[in-house]
């Protein structure tokens, strides 16, 4: 769909990122932090039918173009359900319906199933930013208005962009993820010192368990995977998910992991667990992403209940690779029951909010107020609580 804005500029809303040129849409993508808004991964999870109208993700990128060249990009999905999210509007829907307010479908910006911090509009360099903003959000203000949207949310935004939305009116919910910093750390056992002498000795007891168990940890990136192990992963991710029942939030199709090995593997890093009598087949894996500075943890299976074989493949393995190749930040993802004890503090993230039914926002908008403030307090008690060894005393 093309509407006309002001002479040579114009915008198109598309069901499909494969319409949008691959080297046009990386142009905007390629400069960000985050690999989550590339072309080859947003496009992955439209053609392994991962995020599609059939899954509840239909997506409804917006771009806008002068003349021929796009100059900025927004990643949007219609949702008709709040899974896969990881940022719990729930009860909002509720609320909606006990109003007699249609909450669903509802606009959202954010890579489906990714709970990583860095979601923006894409706008080329050197643009007007501040006035590239304003038109699209103008454009999703009609698009959510003539369609009868119940509201815009951006999950996950980008911290750097966030006022920049809040002056053009959009209200900021606050949470945290758990995230780990290198503190100039030049080895594991730099890593080590942070903790107390109690956790120290965990780390190390529970890296031995392992070893004891006859397993090595292997960091495979890039070009060093073989394409065995992306099929492989998605069996290690599905058992995963299905040990969780219908909590397990298996969204991703196995061609989805196939198809990395084919436009994504030099952003991939698995940790694979092989044993000693067989260095082919690993028993467990743990799957990461990275770009620049900043590794990402995503999935992780193993097909044995092998005592901390999680802890390490999942944190200790990559915070060891991360040291090693001059990782500065590593999110290993959601959830935050395990990460504490093991030198993920509590950050601050952001989701942003807009409703188009005044009475449903009236209602919304004074209650995050008071929930950004327990946010607040809860950020601060589970970093009291770290078990560094600044704190010994």
């Amino acid at each position: 769909m093309v509407e006309k804005l002001k002479p040579r500029y114009s915008v198109v809303w598309t069901n499909k990122i494969a319409e949008v040129p691959q080297n046009a849409w990386n142009a905007l993508a390629m400069p960000l932090k985050t690999p989550f808004l590339e072309w080859e991964w947003l496009n992955n999870l439209e053609t392994s039918q991962s995020a599609t109208a059939k899954t509840g993700w239909l997506p409804n990128h917006l771009t806008l173009w002068r003349d021929r060249t796009l100059i900025a990009a927004a990643p949007l999905y219609l949702k008709g359900h709040s899974s896969g999210e990881f940022v719990f509007d729930h009860q909002w829907a509720e609320l909606a319906d006990r109003i007699g307010v249609q909450y669903y479908p509802k606009l959202l910006g954010m890579t489906p199933f990714t709970p990583a911090e860095g979601y923006r509009f894409l706008i080329a360099p050197g643009e007007d930013e501040d006035e590239i903003t304003a038109m699209m959000v103008h454009e999703i203000d009609t698009f959510c208005s003539k369609n009868r949207i119940s509201g815009c949310h951006f999950l996950y935004v980008d911290p750097q962009w966030r006022p920049m939305l809040e002056r053009h009116g959009f209200t900021t919910w606050l949470h945290h993820s758990y995230v780990w910093e290198n503190a100039g750390f030049k080895t594991f056992d730099d890593y080590l010192k942070v903790f107390n002498a109690n956790q120290r000795r965990n780390i190390k007891r529970e890296r031995k368990a392992v070893e004891k168990a006859g397993l090595r940890l292997q960091p495979l990136s890039g070009d060093e995977i073989p394409y065995s192990l992306f099929p492989s992963m998605y069996q290690f991710y599905a058992d995963t998910c299905d040990k969780f029942g219908w909590w397990g939030s298996k969204y991703l199709t196995q061609r989805f992991f196939e198809q990395l090995h084919n436009d994504y593997r030099h952003r991939v890093l698995f940790v694979a667990a092989y044993s000693e009598e067989d260095n082919s087949h690993p028993l467990g894996m743990s799957f990461c992403l990275f770009k620049g500075d900043k590794l990402y943890g995503r999935y992780w299976g193993s097909f044995q209940e092998i005592d901390c074989l999680h802890f390490d493949a999942c944190y200790y393995a990559p915070i060891e690779w991360a040291i090693a190749n001059g990782i500065q930040i590593f999110d290993p993802g959601a959830g935050g029951r395990h990460k504490k004890r093991r030198g993920f503090p509590a950050m601050p993230n952001h989701s942003l909010h807009r409703f188009y039914n005044n009475r449903l926002g009236q209602i919304i908008r004074p209650y995050i107020k008071e929930v950004n403030q327990l946010e607040q307090q809860e950020i601060e008690a589970i970093n009291a609580e770290l078990p560094f060894s600044n704190r010994d005393s």
